[in-house]
């Protein structure tokens, strides 16, 4: 039985219940629409409570966080988010934003929040010759950018594995994903972006900013490469451009992906694991990263994703893809496998092993994609720049085999990461973590309210055992390095749960949370885009 994805959790439930011109630094207040109703936004539409729509536009994909808005807007240009958000500010209405509703807490639904910003209409993916940039708003899902990009174009972003994620908060958090090995970070592609901010004097205003040297708000396009959504403002739309196209042509101002990849998912029985053999998986696993993580390796194109989870799911799986392209491709993922499973005594499955398309891959094929679904989940992250030490495996051993918790959704995605991610000055983004080889994701997902406290106090648990060493956390040492803002964790700022020390900022962020506080000050003085993890102005 192969290790359990988002899609068959949902589908087996009722089993188991050249730079271009810099741009003017500030553009004029867009007007709004002035026609009669509550928020005098005119054609924009408005959803309240009682309206049939409003029960699917009051929570996102985590349904532990249902919100209760005085209203949704559901906006279809840019002077409707100006005027939404002026609205907003004039009524004195706490104000989120919604692109693809994946946020991991409760940014969007806590009850201070009595107006959302609904993006969802705006999924337009362009070029614009001018400025010689991709143009993607914020609503648009990342399936949706990959089909725009390569259909039109043959480019890409190395961007998330999971289709249906907006691109509003995804790319702000410094998205990555299968690609990121041999391209980087999104945010590394990052050239501007348009946001509407809030000045000092209560006043919407659309900003663009940009990365040019000489841009007065590049800062606020600073703070969008890696400081998460909903701190600066509304993003209207991501401009996107590599550092150093190697021609004015469009086909050259963004990665090209691989034609084809090769895909293998293979898995693990439980009912013949010993503690041994799984914590040889493991750490050969970490082990093969710190050997084969460098921007030259011929296994740059090599991503994948080890799944160790509850041993009530009955196996545990392996993902993994590689350019199809790449000389011996067949052979280096033979290879790879070998040396993950070398030692254990075990003999793996092979579910699924191919040559499908790159934009199959990256849009349908479930070894990573699954299915973006709604169910609740508590989740954490952390990032490791070596393998695991024996007190890591121990508490992972610990805590996928116990008998007082039997869930088969409780899992952590131990996934690829280094290459050339790690080639990037760590001050040149507001995503700091440049040293890392691998990122985990500590996640359960059910969907019965009363498995709340189960299963958080699970993902909690594993997560304190498996850092018990630096605090709970994983510390800034020679081992780990922080948390990734995009699988946002409330918990750490709370210092009932993180007894660490370390300040949530620190682990998110480093030495640049100062940086992100002067940008914060700037571009939203009056602090009107807040949440538990926001930034907090100086």
């Amino acid at each position: 039985m192969a290790g359990y994805s988002r899609r068959r959790f949902i589908r087996d439930t009722a089993l188991v219940t050249g730079a271009a011109a810099t741009l003017p630094a500030l553009l004029p207040e867009v007007a709004a629409a002035t026609e009669e109703g509550e928020t005098g936004l005119g054609s924009v539409v408005t959803v309240r409570p009682g309206d049939r729509r409003y029960a699917d536009l009051s929570w996102g994909a985590n349904r532990r966080w249902v919100g209760t808005p005085d209203y949704v807007h559901l906006v279809s240009s840019d002077a409707q988010v100006v005027a939404a958000v002026q609205s907003a500010v004039d009524t004195n209405r706490g104000i989120a934003v919604r692109s693809g509703g994946h946020c991991y807490e409760d940014f969007v639904t806590n009850a201070n929040v009595r107006v959302v910003i609904d993006m969802s209409n705006l999924t337009k993916v362009s070029y614009d010759a001018v400025r010689r940039v991709f143009a993607v708003e914020a609503g648009a899902r990342l399936g949706e950018v990959y089909r725009g990009l390569y259909k039109g174009w043959g480019v890409t972003l190395p961007g998330g594995s999971c289709p249906g994620v907006g691109a509003g908060g995804h790319i702000a958090g410094g998205g990555y994903g299968p690609l990121s090995r041999l391209h980087g970070l999104t945010v590394d592609h990052l050239w501007g972006v348009e946001v509407v901010v809030v000045d000092a004097t209560g006043t919407a205003r659309k900003v663009v900013a940009t990365r040019e040297p000489n841009d007065p708000n590049r800062e606020l396009w600073w703070a969008h490469t890696g400081g998460g959504g909903g701190s600066f403002g509304v993003v209207l739309r991501y401009l996107l451009r590599s550092p150093d196209p190697v021609s004015t042509l469009p086909a050259d101002q963004l990665p090209k992906p691989p034609s084809e990849v090769i895909v293998a998912d293979v898995s693990w029985s439980w009912a013949t694991m010993t503690q041994a053999g799984f914590t040889r998986i493991l750490r050969n696993f970490g082990l093969w990263h710190e050997q084969n993580s460098s921007a030259t390796s011929p296994y740059a194109s090599l991503f994948s994703q080890l799944k160790p989870q509850h041993k009530s799911a009955g196996s545990f799986s392996l993902t993994a893809q590689i350019d199809a392209s790449v000389p011996n491709a067949a052979a280096l993922m033979d290879s790879f496998l070998a040396a993950v499973n070398e030692g254990s005594g075990q003999t793996y499955r092979v579910n699924d092993r191919r040559t499908i398309s790159w934009l199959h891959a990256v849009t349908q094929w479930p070894g990573f994609t699954g299915t973006d679904t709604t169910t609740r989940f508590k989740a954490k992250s952390s990032y490791m720049k070596k393998g695991f030490t024996d007190a890591n495996l121990a508490a992972f051993w610990q805590h996928m085999t116990r008998t007082d918790h039997s869930h088969p959704v409780s899992l952590v995605m131990i996934t690829s990461f280094g290459g050339r991610t790690n080639t990037v000055d760590p001050a040149a983004t507001a995503t700091p973590q440049r040293d890392s080889v691998l990122k985990l994701h500590f996640v359960s997902f059910w969907t019965d309210p009363a498995q709340d406290a189960a299963n958080t106090a699970w993902v909690r648990g594993l997560y304190q055992d498996v850092y018990a060493a630096s605090g709970g956390v994983p510390a800034l040492n020679a081992y780990t390095d922080g948390c990734f803002i995009n699988y946002a964790d409330a918990d750490l700022a709370d210092p009932a749960l993180n007894t660490s020390g370390i300040a949530w900022s620190e682990l998110y962020f480093k030495s640049g949370y100062r940086r992100l506080q002067l940008a914060k000050a700037q571009y939203d003085p009056k602090n009107v885009f807040k949440h538990s993890l926001s930034i907090k102005a100086v």
